[in-house]
């Protein structure tokens, strides 16, 4: 299988994941979030981090560009941080009721661009598109992950 560079799945899915970015972006900003914004307070939302390690892990990104986005956060009033009563070194993260009260908006706005951009795909075509993407996340997951013994 001969493909041009541009017609290779990791270019595509680049090309797909800033288009995405792009109309999220677009549709989120008048609700007061960022597109990065989404994974912190879904996690926060569902119990399933409220620490900046947790975060970060959750989301699969670095502690520094959290640490930023934390604060830029409770800059803009999304999240307020009090000491963790089970480690006084880091802060337990919530959502303040301001970004409880919106994030339901922004998550309606998200599954909406989903449905437009995957206008015409049938479910079973939809549902085979996420496990697929799943799928290659998982492979560059493991292709990426640091080697256990370092």
């Amino acid at each position: 299988m001969d493909l041009n560079v541009l017609s290779t799945p990791g270019h595509l899915i680049s090309l797909a994941a800033r288009g995405f970015a792009r109309l999220s972006e677009a549709r989120l900003k008048p609700l007061g979030f960022g597109v990065g914004h989404l994974p912190v307070l879904v996690a926060l939302q569902d119990g399933q981090a409220s620490t900046q390690r947790d975060l970060a892990r959750f989301a699969k990104v670095e502690q520094p560009p959290m640490a930023q986005m934390l604060a830029r956060m409770e800059r803009d009033g999304l999240i307020r941080r009090e000491p963790n009563p089970a480690d006084g070194r880091s802060s337990r993260i919530t959502l303040t009721k301001a970004a409880e009260a919106r994030l339901p908006d922004a998550i309606a706005t998200l599954l909406q661009g989903n449905r437009e951009v995957l206008r015409g795909f049938s479910d079973e075509e939809a549902g085979q598109l996420i496990d697929v993407l799943g799928r290659v996340i998982a492979n560059l997951d493991e292709i990426t992950a640091p080697s256990s013994g370092v």
